[in-house]
């Protein structure tokens, strides 16, 4: 089970070269990240006024971040697996495949990443503002839901095309579902709460602009969310297995007799296994 498998690891291991070296391109990647996709809403308000809101907006923002997160998450995927959000991150986490500490770590390089991102922003177009989270039409809890779906699905996709260890060939094609379910979601939710699905995506803007309304929203429905599919489907799909058992049988008739093959089906937890 994935909380049996839950590591707090050591606070030694934020000072390992592996693990300083993950952190950084955690950084970089949501840097890439948050500056494409704050920096082409950023633009399409210059060029439209009150654009932003518009249907064609939502669609620029859904292809921006579909196609930026595509690319953050194939830099580093390699490095550090190519999170570039703290709510998959902790999904991660619950399901036993990162230390707490080394958690921790890319949470601070995430959340520094988007900062930094939205600085630059605001420094190299004279000082636009950059735009923060906010509800339209709903309320605070509502919003809280439609959060945990989208980073649920987000997170469900991430350890189905890039975590499971099934993946087989499905893995080369994981930046690119990733980035797919993001904008899809954005098409569904960027109306309502802005979609965010990521609390460093609705950090850095904060931050920056000073503005936090309802930014709790966007930590408790993602980290929600993220948990709620990586414990899900680490439970589910990954540590318990099942084996297909095939064993002769014979069928008898009047005057006849003929053979059939049984098959059962039998499940195990990982943890036992006896894989010794």
């Amino acid at each position: 089970m994935p909380v049996s498998r839950i590591a707090v690891g050591s606070h030694r291991e934020v000072y390992e070269v592996g693990a300083l070296k993950a952190a950084l391109a955690e950084f970089i990647s949501t840097l890439i990240f948050v500056f494409a996709g704050q920096g082409s809403g950023m633009a399409f308000s210059k060029l439209s006024p009150d654009g932003a809101a518009t249907p064609a907006g939502l669609i620029s923002a859904a292809i921006a971040h579909a196609f930026a997160l595509f690319v953050a998450v194939s830099v580093g995927a390699n490095i550090s697996g190519g999170h570039v959000n703290p709510a998959v991150t902790f999904g991660a986490f619950v399901g036993g495949n990162i230390t707490l500490f080394r958690g921790l770590l890319y949470w601070i390089a995430q959340l520094l990443g988007s900062t930094a991102a939205c600085f630059l922003l605001r420094f190299s177009t004279g000082g636009l503002p950059t735009g923060t989270f906010g509800l339209t039409g709903i309320g605070a809890w509502e919003a809280v839901v439609l959060e945990i779906v989208m980073t649920f699905g987000l997170v469900y996709t991430v350890y189905a095309t890039a975590v499971d260890p099934k993946k087989g060939s499905l893995g080369t094609i994981a930046p690119i579902a990733i980035g797919f379910i993001v904008g899809a979601n954005i098409l569904v939710g960027g109306a309502f709460s802005g979609a965010s699905m990521n609390p460093a995506v609705s950090f850095g803007p904060a931050l920056v602009s000073w503005e936090w309304g309802y930014q709790w929203v966007y930590w408790v429905g993602p980290l929600i969310g993220g948990g709620l599919a990586g414990v899900i489907y680490e439970l589910l799909f990954i540590s318990l297995v099942c084996f297909e058992s095939i064993s002769p049988g014979i069928r008898r008739s009047v005057g006849q007799s003929s053979q059939f093959v049984v098959r059962a089906w039998s499940c195990k937890s990982v943890d036992d296994l006896d894989l010794g």
